[in-house]
């Protein structure tokens, strides 16, 4: 039986990744764009296309109201904003916000939104998708505050929703895909996108509550918070 899947930003990356396999898996998927008439790829995939901008509240309102009836057995959140490396001198703290926005306050408000769809799904799976960069045991360079600080709240955003809604059965993790070669990693990194996504799908099949609040890299191992 297919699965209902949320996945956001979905138009290029990471998330056109996982539109694109669980599409031909036969997976039910319902993917955002910002702008879905220029999601050219994502268009093509059998998938349903929905507008949504996560740090606008009005567009997310929408996208709920949209989705009210639907079911939603797994929330992938996404959609998110790259890393910057700037030295403190030059950190612009007006784009520090909007990675904030992007970054954690977004995937907080995409949940909320679609919090009756997530508890009327079968699957009740909440999956923010971080970075290794949001680990403060393993910030061992420093710099790129932007980034590596609305990571770090991302993650304790979702060590909070695992908390509250574990008695309803949820399952909250954060996912860090790898250095992908994408848009935001560049053409160096060593991890395919389609390596990366296949990882990542290969632990939300498995995900139980045991694995509730956990941090996990596109492998399964474990990383330090």
């Amino acid at each position: 039986m297919a699965n209902n899947y949320v996945i956001t930003a979905a138009n290029r990356g990471l998330g056109l990744e996982f539109a694109r396999q669980l599409a031909a898996r036969g997976e039910r998927v319902i993917a955002t764009a910002r702008e879905p008439e220029t999601a050219t790829a994502l268009n093509k995939l059998d998938v349903q296309v929905e507008q949504l901008d996560v740090t606008d509240p009005d567009s997310v309102a929408r996208f709920g109201d949209t989705l009210a009836a639907e079911p939603v057995d797994v929330l992938i959140n996404n959609a998110g904003v790259g890393v910057r490396s700037r030295s403190l001198e030059r950190v612009d703290f007006d784009d520090m916000l909007h990675f904030f926005d992007v970054n954690a306050v977004g995937p907080l408000r995409v949940t909320r939104a679609l919090l009756p769809g997530l508890r009327a799904g079968s699957g009740k799976k909440i999956v923010n998708i971080t970075s290794r960069m949001g680990s403060i045991d393993d910030n061992t360079s420093g710099g790129a505050y932007e980034y590596r600080a609305s990571k770090a709240a991302l993650n304790m955003v979702t060590r909070s929703l695992a908390l509250d809604y574990a008695g309803e059965g949820f399952v909250c993790v954060v996912l860090h895909p790898g250095w992908v070669q994408t848009d935001m990693g560049g053409s160096g990194a060593p991890v395919k996108p389609e390596d990366s996504i296949s990882g990542m799908l290969r632990i939300i099949g498995r995900l139980s509550p045991e694995y509730n609040g956990e941090f996990l890299d596109f492998t399964g191992a474990s990383l330090p918070w």
